[in-house]
């Protein structure tokens, strides 16, 4: 849709506000709302003030203005809302220079598109995540000076079995059992998944906003892991369904009772959540990921994959930002810790799918991304790691069609593996982040202040507080000490 026909969209539609949404640089959607009043041409040539300042990663105090402007093509009912609501993705301008802004991951990933274009590979590229998420029924935690604590309950966790009352129930109705045992929770049919009339609630309310469903089911984790699946789309459309898929789990969750999370590892010892990241690159209307190589795949391909792996350790700092990534990112729990490819393989990083033969399917499924990556900066990141593969003429190597978990120690030496921390992949990004800067796409001011608010505002925090577990490891080893040196 353009303007005017969103304009007439919302008087068909009896639309009494506009809601206008970003997302800051770590990945967080933002919103303000206007009276429909406000709907006008002008507003999609002008756009609407705001304070940059109190937006994470964006300007500082002393040159705050900005303008959000509405993409019209974006425009949707919101179903969250009580009051009918126009939904309206933006981006955000510079008011003096009239211009995109520079930190305003949209724009990045627009850029990326843009960079595409302009390098003769392709036209477009074509991305389809799977986000995971849980959904609890209840979670809470606190950080202070003396104390740290976090606690998540599910009434499906099978460590809810010894529980006389069942959790989402009243006083009166008893515990029925009918739990999902660790690592057993992918396909269960009900009543062990409690939660399928949640995830169809939540897939009628994305296909509001105009995104098609492919599936919805299960994972593998106990206490609620789910995963919803939508159709493939551009970079920056699927990065805008990715923002609203979360939103929308989050909301419907809320008004369940419950609360959903897309942190990558709520619970120790079972499997974390993921987002596997689907890709390909067309030309011309053609898939240039399909040849007569391994699987079916092109030489154009290969190259992509040789760039993936050779700037992976780079790119989490985008796919996997947090340090509760790395939590998730271990052996043991179909974990894509290995730096290889492979078809149909889960342990390798870079796989291969093989569901269908026809030659518009071939991609790469890239399996290192969770879903608290901004998906804008993340994608982005991908697609400039794959085209500098196909510059370059990165060979991937020869692919690793066995179960990587088990290889030998002489085998397992020869592999590389992820970084093992968020600090790793960091010192990864300031060594190698030229493949990031072709084309304009990311700029190194903007690199650098990702470091630095990685650093400052997650990293060291983390190294300055106590860990619960550490109290179960040393909390009495100062007073053996003590009776040891007495001795």
């Amino acid at each position: 849709m353009n303007a005017q026909e969103v304009i007439e969209f919302a008087k068909e539609n009896n639309v009494k506000f506009v809601d206008l949404k970003l997302v800051d640089v770590p990945g967080t959607l933002q919103h303000l709302s206007l009276p429909i009043e406000e709907l006008t041409t002008e507003l999609f040539e002008e756009g609407t003030g705001f304070d940059g300042s109190s937006i994470r990663g964006f300007q500082s105090i002393d040159e705050s203005d900005m303008l959000l402007v509405p993409d019209p093509s974006t425009a949707a009912i919101d179903p969250v809302f009580d009051f009918p609501t126009l939904s309206l993705f933006c981006n955000v301008r510079d008011p003096l220079t009239q211009k995109d802004y520079p930190n305003d991951p949209r724009w990045i990933a627009r850029k990326a598109e843009l960079f595409l274009k302009s390098s003769g590979v392709g036209d477009l590229s074509y991305w389809g995540p799977e986000a995971e998420f849980f959904i609890f029924d209840t979670a809470r935690f606190d950080q202070n000076a003396h104390s740290s604590y976090y606690y998540v309950d599910s009434d499906e966790g099978i460590w809810s079995t010894g529980n006389e009352i069942s959790l989402t129930g009243e006083l009166s109705e008893l515990n029925q059992s009918h739990k999902i045992r660790h690592k057993q929770g992918y396909f269960p049919s009900p009543p062990l998944d409690t939660l399928t009339d949640i995830r169809n609630e939540a897939c009628l309310k994305m296909a509001d906003f105009g995104i098609t469903i492919e599936k919805h089911h299960h994972e593998v984790a106990t206490g609620g892991q789910g995963e919803i699946d939508f159709k493939y789309d551009t970079l920056t459309k699927t990065a805008d369904n990715v923002i609203i898929l979360k939103y929308i789990v989050k909301n419907v969750a809320r008004e369940n009772g419950k609360v959903a999370t897309f942190m990558p590892k709520p619970l120790f010892d079972d499997n974390g959540t993921g987002m596997h990241t689907h890709q390909s690159i067309w030309k011309n209307n053609s898939n240039i990921f399909s040849g007569d190589g391994y699987v079916g795949m092109s030489e154009t391909m290969k190259y992509y994959i040789g760039g993936l792996l050779k700037h992976a350790p780079a790119l989490l700092a985008f796919c996997a930002p947090t340090t509760n990534s790395y939590k998730r990112l271990v052996p043991g729990f179909e974990a894509p810790v290995i730096l290889a490819y492979s078809a149909r393989n889960r342990s390798a990083c870079c796989r291969i799918p093989m569901y269908f033969s026809n030659p518009a399917a071939k991609r790469i499924e890239f399996r290192c991304p969770d879903p608290t990556a901004n998906p804008y900066l993340a994608f982005s990141a991908m697609l400039m790691a794959g085209l500098d593969g196909i510059k370059n003429k990165i060979d991937p190597g020869k692919p690793l069609d066995k179960n990587l978990y088990d290889l030998s120690p002489s085998e397992a030496s020869k592999v590389k593996q992820v970084p093992g921390s968020l600090d790793e992949t960091l010192n990864a990004l300031e060594k190698d982040n030229s493949f990031l800067l072709e084309g304009d796409v990311f700029t190194k001011s903007f690199i650098e202040s990702w470091i630095s608010y990685k650093r400052e505002l997650e990293i060291d925090p983390m190294k300055l507080r106590p860990h619960p577990y550490e109290f179960l490891l040393y909390f009495d080893e100062i007073g053996r000490a003590s009776c040891r040196e007495r001795v």
